[in-house]
């Protein structure tokens, strides 16, 4: 590490550090507790440490917890109850299941039939890899694996099988699969509440704060029909706007054909975590009837691929980045509910709502959902945006009367649509951008068109969308 470097991690760690602390030098406001003002600043010490990044996410969270205990915010009980909770086992779960996709090939497979089928033309080509991405949504809760590992490295050997090089004819095919995919990408994490890891942070948020409940099906529905006007418009609209030279693309067909041959039939394990997969899918969508939980289900699908042997045991403790998220997800959770339980949260919210009197409800939803998105010019991490603005702008639409569902709902498709804005945002975005087919002018003006897009389609169509169900 060269000592530029090591200087800004160290300057990162005080600024870390000072924030963390200012609990004992600022006076406690007026209606808080000394150990609810204590854990508020060590939690927004934990957010700019995530944002600074001085050391690894885990790193910064196990500190936390460990300064909740020794200053009294939390007791060391209540500290060890960060690791036992639905979601952060449901994200290591569906971490664990995402393995499974990319050890079998089933992902790559499931990829290939469908640009087999519908890759006939530039455009049908992104809307069949779209349908791939959809189908293995529900299993992948990282766009980094998904966009990054299993969609990307088609994508590229796409371009440069119709002679798309970056440096020399990025417009022939590869500049506008970058940015369809790796927005599409991203309105798929929006759709499914196990397509990206903030999403069971902010149902958990959302529990914790309104004391509502957000199913996997109530999430899906919600969500569907402005999600699919998005991945239809999307590739459309970019197909008009920054249109690809060619149009034409029966090759892709047969190089996927011949993918398909080389891969050869559906092995053993393909098929069991095919049907392990819809079995999941399945209970997820009735478990409003079933009343089995969430975390549940998953760890029931896990325990059929380890039993199965279409995973290994050391294929579940060699998944670092479930056990990574398992500790600065918990932590961030943890410190999140006793926020609400030691009384910030309806504190924070009581001064909200002094704030927001006479401002209507659709403008206080609106404002939530326009400043939690540009915001995110400002954050490398959509996991690191939820867990630091997530649980304030939820309360803004309520504090105008907006119902608990619409007001944490909104946030949330915002949540995984702000990664929308730059090249670095989120996991799969330093990856497409840096396939060299996009500058980052370019980069940047799109992001800001499509965002205008999802203003006005999630807050439109949705909003119309929600009403019709009765969410408002």
């Amino acid at each position: 590490m060269s000592k530029s470097s090591t200087k800004g991690k160290c300057i990162s760690a005080l600024i870390t550090a000072a924030v963390a602390f200012s609990g004992y030098v600022l006076p406690v406001p007026d209606g808080l507790t000394v150990n609810a003002w204590y854990l508020f600043t060590i939690f927004v010490g934990t957010v700019v440490g995530f944002i600074l990044q001085p050391v690894e996410l885990g790193t910064i969270a196990l500190i936390a917890l460990v300064l909740c205990a020794l200053t009294g915010a939390m007791t060391f009980k209540q500290v060890l109850t960060a690791f036992s909770g639905n979601t952060v086992w449901l994200i290591v779960s569906a971490f664990i299941l995402a393995r499974a996709f990319i050890i079998t090939g089933l992902g790559r497979r499931i990829a290939y039939l469908a640009m087999r089928a519908f890759g006939d033309s530039s455009l049908k080509l992104v809307y069949s890899i779209a349908l791939s991405d959809i189908i293995i949504g529900p299993a992948i809760p990282s766009n980094s694996a998904r966009a990054g590992g299993l969609i990307f490295p088609i994508v590229q050997s796409l371009a440069k099988a119709f002679g798309s090089e970056p440096d020399t004819t990025p417009r022939k095919l590869g500049a506008y699969l970058v940015t369809c995919i790796f927005h599409i990408d991203l309105v798929i994490s929006a759709m499914f509440l196990t397509a990206m890891v903030g999403n069971p942070i902010a149902v958990e948020m959302a529990q914790k704060v309104f004391g509502i409940e957000i199913t996997w099906i109530d999430w899906f529905v919600a969500a569907s029909v402005p999600g699919i006007c998005l991945l239809i418009l999307i590739p459309y609209l970019l197909f008009k706007l920054y249109p690809p030279e060619i149009k034409h693309t029966p090759e892709a067909q047969v190089l996927a054909d011949k993918a398909l041959q080389e891969m050869g039939p559906m092995s053993r394990g393909e098929k069991v975590l095919f049907g392990v997969f819809i079995m999941l899918l399945g209970l997820w969508a009735t478990a409003s009837f079933t009343h089995l939980n969430a975390t549940l289900i998953a760890l029931m699908g896990l325990c059929i691929l380890l039993c199965t042997r279409v995973l290994k045991w050391s294929d579940v403790t060699g998944e670092k980045k479930a056990w990574d998220t398992l500790i600065w997800v918990g932590g961030v959770i943890i410190m999140s509910d006793y926020l609400n339980r030691l009384g910030f949260i309806p504190w924070f919210a009581h001064i909200l709502e002094q704030q927001m009197v006479g401002v209507g409800m659709i403008t206080a939803v609106v404002l939530s959902f326009v400043i939690y998105l540009y915001s995110h010019y400002f954050f490398a991490s959509m996991s690191a945006h939820v867990t630091s603005m997530y649980a304030a702008l939820i309360t803004l639409g309520a504090a105008a009367g907006a119902p608990a569902f619409i007001s944490s709902f909104v946030v949330a498709m915002a949540s995984n649509i702000c990664g929308c804005l730059t090249h670095f945002g989120t996991g799969p975005a330093p990856v497409y951008f840096g396939s060299g087919y996009v500058n980052q002018k370019t980069w940047w003006t799109i992001g800001f068109g499509i965002s205008l897009l999802h203003i006005v389609i999630w807050l439109g169509v949705g909003g119309v969308w929600w009403h019709f169900l009765g969410y408002w």
